[in-house]
């Protein structure tokens, strides 16, 4: 069930970014409402991450304590990537039809810049979650949230339309 709707959640969030384009070209409220919009519905994805893993990730009463206020802050770094993300997404949909060489690579660097981000912040807290969880836990919890990345990924990947020649 959460996971369902995590993927709505998720799929929304990048017909949202995607269909953006539009209100780009209004710019002042109608962009800030946009905005708004994508942080409501990034906090439910959030939330139903949290939940997604607290349901199978099984942690005893004593781990718990230790880790969620690691997940926290592993969270909330993550979030700061994504918001990086988002902006190369609402870049592109604001440059989609006028898109030029140079600006097309620019963002090819960004993006792939932002997935070494979350790499780097992966490999952060690798130890930090060490710490708190045993070995078998802790790559359960990074499996898991590899995952629900690739989920995260596919799913705007299928929205956002390739560069057009």
């Amino acid at each position: 069930m959460f996971i369902k709707r995590f993927l709505v959640t998720a799929a929304t969030v990048a017909i949202v970014l995607t269909a953006g384009q539009v209100l780009f070209a209004q710019k002042g409220s109608a962009e800030a409402e946009y905005d708004k919009y994508v942080s409501l519905l990034r906090k439910d994805l959030r939330s139903d991450k949290k939940q997604f893993l607290a349901l199978n990730l099984p942690l005893t009463e004593a781990e718990a304590v230790k880790f969620w206020p690691v997940y926290e802050r592993y969270a909330g770094e993550l979030a700061k990537v994504y918001d990086a993300r988002i902006q190369i997404v609402k870049d592109y949909a604001a440059n989609y039809d006028t898109l030029t060489n140079a600006s097309a690579a620019s963002l090819n660097q960004r993006a792939i810049g932002n997935e070494a981000a979350v790499t780097t912040l992966r490999q952060k807290y690798v130890p930090l979650v060490g710490k708190v969880l045993p070995g078998k836990k802790a790559a359960l919890f990074f499996q898991i949230e590899k995952r629900l990345g690739l989920l995260i990924d596919l799913q705007l990947a299928s929205e956002i339309p390739l560069v057009i020649q």
